[in-house]
């Protein structure tokens, strides 16, 4: 199996922007505060020190106090919730939707990417106190990506209305899935034990925000996980004067325009802002806030309000604000002691896109740091890549690619005819050199000539290759079944696979390995050998 490994940059799954971006490219420098380093922490910590207000702390432990009753935490967890007033405790945070039985993979290599770098902050700043927070996209409304969970080739869907908050949606109905679910896991204790966390998470809890909490603790909160539910009236009455600018004045829309419009030339930009990043929420209703014809306007209803009357609203009742995924963030760094923001890709490149909104409203930028990504192998797999004498940069490859490559590994033959092609190019040179002494037209029939030859070895040297991808077809078989294993739909395993069918598959563990194995500051996607 490979010994070597792939950088993030290398692995041909990021964009530009984030390539550049790890690669510290200074004509990105203008689009955060600090890269994430462990020596650069120090100067985050000293800047979110001057720029949190200790008011906000209390505020914040009594939210999370009022959110966790009802549930069983850790001392670990009661802890860190307990530090939280204490103004040499900051945060790292990560966010994810509430996607059913956590959707796939990465959701846990966020929650443990998280976990592990307060740990290594723990060991480097000693006199600080780090802790793992995880923000739970209760106020998200796309259902549809969220209703689902592949475990064995089976797509487990939650086949449910869903209109407003995702959080606050009822769990009625989940019986069905638990029954499918169920069925395919089979027998045996590691079965029984994620039916039972099954029906407690989301069958003995009254909401998917509730049944997200149980499921998360469970999983993490022994490690001391902090979970935030951003759906919170205490916790929206500190963010009251930045929804009240963003009603009057807009800024976020010119601040994050003139950002896309510098990224515009080399980059996609991931996000567009609106004229007002907020959208109005009830149980059953989440859609967006227009200002049209001098009036605030509920989009697709029938809800108006003049300037006063939204005001005297969001004074009252600020859990009916929220904010879209440009405000989002904003409210984030208002209301937690944060220091860094772990996320995928696509986040990472958003957040680079609202720095300049970030300095408007005089709250300081995070560190954003790229989650940890990972490869699970099986023992059985890891030995059929050792004898198939595959490495990293091979199993990352395009399929069509590997195969060209392996088989020109695997061939006694020389399957490269630019020899041939070099020695034939001398050869018309020489015959030209002959033809610029005549007519030109022999000169044109000399260059037509050349082309012609040069094309038919490129077509022999094709031909050989197909030829040789016959001799060793049962080889190239092997590795094109191997690598469709570890990257499903030629896609990576992260993105598709949830962490039952690995926890059914390694006797409970796979949690332990990956706590293990993940260095959030290291950019290298990471092997994790079942």
């Amino acid at each position: 199996m490979p010994t070597d490994c792939i950088s993030y940059q290398k692995s041909g799954y990021f964009t530009k922007l984030i390539v550049d971006y790890l690669d510290e490219k200074p004509e990105l420098k203008s689009l955060y505060n600090h890269f994430p380093k462990l020596e650069n922490f120090k100067s985050q910590i000293e800047e979110k020190k001057q720029n949190y207000p200790q008011e906000n702390r209390k505020i914040l432990v009594e939210a999370l106090e009022n959110q966790y009753k009802g549930f069983t935490i850790s001392q670990h967890t009661s802890n860190n919730i307990s530090a939280l007033t204490h103004d040499n405790t900051y945060t790292i945070t990560t966010g994810h939707q509430l996607n059913l039985f956590t959707g796939p993979l990465y959701f846990l290599y966020k929650i443990v990417s998280t976990i592990n770098l307060c740990a290594a902050l723990k060991e480097a700043y000693p006199s600080y106190n780090f802790v793992p927070i995880y923000w739970m996209a209760t106020e998200d409304h796309d259902f549809e990506e969220i209703n689902y969970f592949n475990f064995k080739n089976a797509k487990i869907k939650w086949n449910t209305l869903s209109k407003g908050p995702t959080g606050r949606l009822s769990t009625a109905g989940l019986e069905d899935v638990l029954q499918v679910f169920s069925t395919t896991l089979g027998i045996g204790d590691n079965a029984t034990y994620l039916k039972q966390l099954f029906e407690d998470s989301y069958l003995k809890q009254d909401t998917l925000a509730a049944a997200t909490r149980f499921l998360a603790n469970e999983l993490f909160g022994k490690k001391g996980l902090v979970i935030l539910d951003g759906d919170d009236k205490i916790l929206k009455e500190l963010f009251i004067p930045y929804v009240k600018e963003e009603l009057l004045t807009q800024k976020a829309y010119h601040q994050v325009s003139e950002t896309n419009s510098l990224l515009k030339n080399n980059y996609e930009t991931q996000v567009n802002p609106r004229e007002i990043n907020l959208f109005f929420i009830e149980d059953h209703l989440r859609e967006r806030i227009l200002f049209e014809e001098n009036q605030y306007k509920i989009n697709n209803s029938s809800i108006t309000f003049s300037e006063e009357e939204i005001l005297d609203l969001l004074k009252t009742n600020p859990e009916k604000f929220s904010p879209n995924v440009i405000l989002r963030p904003l409210y984030q760094e208002v209301i937690l002691p944060n220091l860094c923001y772990i996320g995928g890709g696509g986040e990472i490149s958003y957040w680079l896109q609202l720095q300049a909104n970030f300095i408007d409203n005089k709250i300081v930028f995070p560190m954003l740091l790229l989650r940890n990504s990972a490869l699970l192998v099986t023992e059985k797999q890891f030995q059929k890549a050792a004898k198939l004498q595959l490495s990293w940069k091979d199993l990352f490859s395009n399929q069509q690619e590997l195969f060209n490559t392996k088989t020109r590994a695997f061939s006694s033959l020389k399957i490269d005819f630019s020899e041939q092609k070099e020695y034939l190019k001398k050869q018309f040179e020489k015959l030209l050199a002959i033809a610029n002494q005549t007519d030109k037209s022999f000169a044109g029939a000399v260059k037509a000539q050349q082309v012609k030859q040069i094309k038919g070895l490129e077509n022999l040297e094709k031909r050989l290759l197909k030829a040789e991808k016959k001799v060793h077809a049962e080889k190239l078989q092997h590795i094109l079944l191997l690598q469709n294993e570890l990257f499903p739909n030629q896609g990576l395993q992260e993105r598709k696979l949830n962490f039952s069918e690995f926890y059914h598959a390694v006797n409970g563990e796979l949690l332990g390995k990956i706590f293990q194995e993940l260095k959030p500051l290291e950019p290298n996607f990471t092997l994790i050998t079942l």
